[in-house]
């Protein structure tokens, strides 16, 4: 029914598949990477070296009960204030899910913020494969859709051939 070559060329026709779609898993991004979140780290060299997107997440990583991570505004993280916190993770291992676009902030709450456990970072919006070179410039924060159709076409393709044969192949 299936020759060496035909499990190979549906072999490849997968991983190509699965290449494809690999751009539309969110990542994680771990602040401070193996570092974490403490004192004495530049964040900001951290945040630069990123990019974020709708649908990634943000980690921090700590002792828990000894640090913590506040989601502030402009001024909360210009201050080290937390008038102005809209979220506060405390765990040790805090996952963040970026649902929108913009400027986000994040301080630590525990009195560490003035001695740099503080970043900021744009996340930004997920582009369609048809979005025009003048909408990808646009400064508009609403998302779009991520939409790297092609690769699910072609993992389903694949599949497909290896369900029902590959005579035509």
């Amino acid at each position: 029914m299936f020759n060496n070559s035909t499990h190979f060329l549906l072999l490849l026709l997968f991983v190509a598949g699965v290449a494809l779609i690999a751009p539309a898993i969110a990542t994680d991004h771990i602040v401070g990477a193996n570092r974490g979140w403490n004192p004495g780290i530049n964040y900001t060299l951290w945040a630069n070296n990123h990019t974020f997107y709708v649908g990634d997440y943000i980690s921090f990583r700590y002792q828990k009960n000894q640090y913590n991570v506040f989601m502030v505004n402009q001024t909360g993280y210009d201050n080290c204030t937390l008038d102005s916190a809209v979220g506060n993770w405390t765990s040790g291992k805090d996952f963040i899910l970026f649902n929108d676009s913009g400027r986000y902030y994040f301080i630590c709450g525990n009195g560490q913020c003035s001695n740099g456990m503080k970043v900021t970072v744009v996340v930004h919006p997920l582009l369609t494969p048809t979005a025009s070179p003048s909408a990808k410039n646009s400064s508009s924060n609403s998302p779009g859709l991520v939409a790297p159709r092609l690769g699910f076409r072609v993992l389903v393709a694949s599949l497909a051939v290896m369900w029902f044969g590959g005579a035509w192949v």
